[in-house]
Formats: C-alpha cells, structure tokens, sequence
C-alpha cells in the first residue's frame, strides 16, 4: 500500500474542499464475461462454469460494510458495471441496492444504471431488474453489422442488440443507453452511418458513441486489425454528429450524447464529485472531513477479493491526491463536457483557487482554444475539436 505524505497533498488553498458539494455516487464491479473481447482492457474475467454469485455478493457486501464508517452523504447514483453485470440475477442485484440502502441510503430519486450485454439476456430479465431497483440500462450494442461484431469477438448480433433494445422499453425502464462504437475492423462510411441510423430508429433515450482504441496489452494491440484511415474515422465522426443532432440528441461531453436523459452518474465523475467503490478492481475517490482527496483501488483477482474483502487486504492502493494532481484530474474530466467547468464545482471540490486556475490555462485562453469567465471554464468552438491536444498541453 503506497500513501503520498501528508504535507505534499494538501488541497487547503482557498478552502478545504467541500465533500458535500455533490453528494456521493457508487460504483459496483462485477468482473466476469462469458468472452472477453479483444479491445477491452477493463478487469474483466472469463465466467466460470458455475458463476460464485452468491459468494461475490457477500464479499460486496462485507467490503461497504467496512468501508462507510460515518458516510453521512445520501447516495445519488449507483453505476453497476463489468465486466457482464447482465450474468448475475435479478435477486443478486436487489440484494447488493438493498445493502447500499441500508446505509447510507439511496436518494430517492437515486439513478441505478446495470450495464448489460445483448448476448446474455433472456426476455423478462429486465422486468425483474426494474422490480430490484434497475432504473437505467446501458447496452453494449457496439454495431448493428454482424461481420463487424464478430470482428470485435462479441457474443451478439444484430438481432439479438434489437430483442434488448425492446425488452428495455418494455420493461418499463425509461433511461437506456446504448454503447456504439466506430473505427472497427473493415467499417467505411456507409457501414458506419448505418449504425448510427439503426441506432437512432430505434430511439434509445441516450447514446455513447465512441471510437475503437487498441488499448496497450489488449490482443487488438499486439495484433491491430485493419481499419479505414484516421481521415475517414473523422469523416465518419463529424457526419454522425450531424445525424444525431438532427434527430433530437445534444452532445454534451465528448462521447456521450443525450437530451434529457443525461447520465448523471457519468456527470458526477466529470465534475469531479466523490464516488465510493466495490468489487475487484474498483476505484474510488473520496474526500476527508480536511478536504483532502484519496484514491483508492481493490484487489483485482475475483478469487483475492472475495477471500479478503471486508479486511484492510482488499484495498491494495491507497494514496492521497497531490494539488497538482487534483487540478488536472478535474481539468482532464471536466474539459470533456461541453458545458466545461464551473467555478463553484471547481473550488468545492478540489480546494483550489480559481485564480490559481486561471493563470495555469492563460496560455490557451489567448490563443482562443479556451474560454474562462469569472464562472466557467470550457473549449471554446475552435478548441473543441482539438480536444486532446489542449489536455496534454495542461499535463
């Protein structure tokens, strides 16, 4: 366990920062698959046989209990990923919202994400997700092209992406999002804005549209598929924007696109709130009554983890955030979303001086990639697009 000192970690100036500024999210890992994809570089673990649900459940349940403590903040959002989420029962996830329930509580207007996978759902699962407490699904559709899904190693077709999109609205569950993604494996324009299309017919309240990155040590990184031109990846970028936009949905953060169903889990991480975390290889931030900010992680290994969770074993790192980090943390996050930052956030949350912020972007600013008032930071119109380079310029 490796700890950063005291005195280098302070985020005191001007104020300590406020650890009730944004209530508190939750994050709960299930970490297995029935396949794990070849991009993916998530904690994720081949499905045994017969799946320890039961015994992942009350490891999950014994590592809350000793973590919480005095958490006097109510629960605004849970996000219950993988990793297949959709492999454990109805009665497991109801069992694992009842114990977050119990203390501190779930506000009641708490949003409750499961993601799921369109391979591993039967017809009627998401009725019983719902009856547990389930509010919001995300799938992962990825494409609607069944050559490009088998090129991603995914379990599902097209057909298979459609039922689930269906049994989600029938259930009755009216936040769902759909994950798709671009750039694949012998994916041009037509093939591209198809999906997108498909997608957008099928009138999903939220859509992640993203693009396939070969992740370091993922078998996609040691062995890249072939894939259409970085010129024609942006091509197909900025046309489905203009599809989506047409049909009702706003960008308001890099991948993500939604009107009125913003996931407020995901917001909560972009502004820099605090979010508690269990399961294998879930990682936490939370700020102490001094303000100052602490990142944890748990042990990755299903098996470690269910021997050890409950005890100090389970946390493998635990160190506290340095000033510099934090700004840049909240930089790197907030920047994503087209709205930026705001100041009130922004010193609540970190401690930290707006001024102080102020000079560090200067340079940016005159240069018309950023825009800073008195009260927000953001990319500007012209900086938007260049995103990643104005971030590394920050680091």
């Amino acid at each position: 366990m490796s700890c950063v000192p005291a005195a280098e970690a302070t985020c005191e100036t001007p104020a300590v920062a406020d650890r009730h500024a944004a209530g508190l999210a939750v994050y709960v890992h299930l970490p297995w698959c029935v396949v794990k994809c070849p991009y993916c570089d998530f904690n994720s673990h081949r499905a045994p046989e017969t799946l320890p649900e039961q015994a992942y459940v009350d490891a999950l349940v014994a590592d809350w209990h000793a973590q919480i403590g005095d958490e006097d903040r109510v629960i605004t959002s849970v996000f219950i990923g993988g990793g297949t989420p959709s492999l454990f029962s109805a009665a497991a996830i109801g069992e694992i919202l009842a114990a977050l329930d119990r203390a501190p509580g779930l506000a009641a207007d708490c949003e409750i994400t499961l993601e799921a996978n369109p391979g591993t759902t039967e017809y009627g699962r998401f009725t019983d997700l719902a009856a547990a407490g389930v509010n919001r699904v995300s799938l992962g559709v990825q494409s609607f092209d069944a050559d490009r899904l088998a090129a991603l190693g995914r379990i599902h077709g097209p057909t298979e992406a459609h039922r689930a999109i269906a049994d989600v609205q029938a259930a009755g569950i009216q936040h769902l999002n759909c994950d798709l993604m671009f750039g694949l494996p012998g994916q041009d324009m037509a093939r591209g804005l198809s999906d997108v299309e498909t997608l957008i017919a099928a009138n999903p309240g939220h859509i992640s549209y993203y693009q396939l990155t070969f992740e370091p040590g993922t078998p996609f990184a040691k062995r890249p598929p072939a894939r259409a031109d970085d010129d024609t990846i942006v091509d197909l970028f900025e046309a489905a924007g203009e599809r989506l936009r047409a049909a009702g949905y706003g960008q308001y953060e890099v991948s993500a696109w939604g009107g009125d169903h913003q996931c407020r889990h995901n917001l909560h991480y972009w502004r820099f709130g605090d979010y508690r975390a269990i399961g294998a290889g879930a990682h936490a931030k939370i700020t102490g009554a001094d303000g100052r900010i602490q990142r944890e992680a748990r042990m990755r290994w299903p098996t470690g983890y269910m021997q050890s969770a409950g005890t100090s074993a389970a946390v493998v790192e635990q160190r506290v955030v340095s000033k510099d980090e934090a700004r840049f943390e909240a930089l790197l996050n907030g920047l994503r979303l087209r709205d930026g930052i705001a100041r009130a956030d922004y010193e609540a949350r970190t401690g930290l001086a707006w001024a102080e912020l102020t000079d560090h972007v200067a340079p940016l600013v005159r240069h018309g990639l950023l825009d800073m008032t008195e009260t927000r930071l953001a990319a500007s119109d012209a900086g938007w697009p260049f995103l990643d380079a104005i971030l590394s310029e920050l680091v």
